[in-house]
């Protein structure tokens, strides 16, 4: 059983009362190494309850400086109730952003991709289907075409397309597991990350009690056949266990979008009880260990 550790620091981010878009909740983040530095782009509400989010930069992916003004903000009619949960994904130089439309219409997977994380381009819902979500791109074709992850609940599925706009197959690969700690429904948190013994996948899974709780584990995909799990966690890498993490705008929950890499490590960002972000860590030799055991 393999476990993350969690940053002295923790909480990293909370809100920002005299900020009127991040005063009440600061959460979901996604996170990228980029050309020496750590990029954040974080969800955030304010007394509206809009959701937008704001970035943040750092050097050692601890310490970060945050922007007093919000970098993405709902932009359409699927966005009025604001724009959540962003998944980060650099592709031949450009970033992508996977995120979730949230409007009176319902929630919609939408993407929209930067060079800079302060200016974006807009590409629109992407997969039409309501109650979509928790999308995020793999960082290379497999076979020649693009592959993304999405949640049509309770399962994760796989997307393919050969332009990034046009999605088609959607294919389960894996669901909730009877008994377990993710019996209820699953997603992916991070973006893959490609390893010698397949895709590292980073995802949550929600257990059905009193109030649902979410936890991380990991997922091992075959590198030629990312339909192919080739293992799961038996046990939870990462749960509820601080009071920050118990108690909040959504109780016991730890939800990632964001895993990276960093030295011999892997950094994992979550958002604890919709309150915080946080930080916890685990060894790339104790994951590799897993893996083979």
């Amino acid at each position: 059983m393999i476990k993350l550790e969690r940053h002295p620091l923790n909480p990293l981010f909370s809100p920002i009362s005299q900020h009127h878009w991040e005063s009440k909740y600061v959460f979901n983040c996604a996170v990228i190494k980029r050309q020496g530095l750590f990029h954040m782009i974080y969800r955030a509400q304010g007394e509206d309850m809009v959701s937008r989010m704001g970035y943040a930069v750092s050097l050692d992916g601890v310490r970060f400086n945050r922007l007093e003004k919000p970098v993405f903000t709902p932009g359409s009619q699927w966005e009025l109730y604001g724009v959540e949960d962003p998944r980060l994904t650099e592709i031949e130089g450009k970033v992508y952003m996977q995120y979730t439309a949230y409007s009176p219409k319902g929630v919609r997977i939408s993407m929209a991709s930067t060079t800079d994380f302060l200016r974006w381009e807009r590409h629109g819902v992407i997969i039409p289907d309501v109650n979509n979500k928790d999308a995020a791109l793999f960082p290379a074709k497999v076979k020649g075409r693009y592959l993304m992850f999405h949640r049509i609940e309770p399962d994760m599925y796989l997307a393919y397309s050969e332009d990034l706009r046009t999605w088609t197959e959607f294919t389960p690969i894996a669901g909730p597991r009877s008994g377990k700690w993710d019996n209820l429904k699953i997603g992916v948190g991070a973006p893959p990350i490609e390893t010698e013994y397949g895709w590292l996948v980073l995802y949550h899974g929600v257990e059905n009690t009193a109030s649902p709780t979410y936890r991380l584990g990991f997922m091992l995909l075959d590198l030629e056949n990312p339909e192919k799990v080739v293992k799961r966690s038996d046990e939870p890498i990462l749960e509820p266990e601080e009071e920050w993490e118990i108690f909040g705008g959504v109780p016991n929950v730890v939800f990632s979008d964001a895993m990276v890499e960093h030295e011999e490590k892997y950094f994992v960002y979550y958002g604890a009880a919709d309150n915080h972000i946080a930080l916890a860590t685990i060894d790339k030799e104790t994951v590799v260990n897993w893996i083979r055991s």
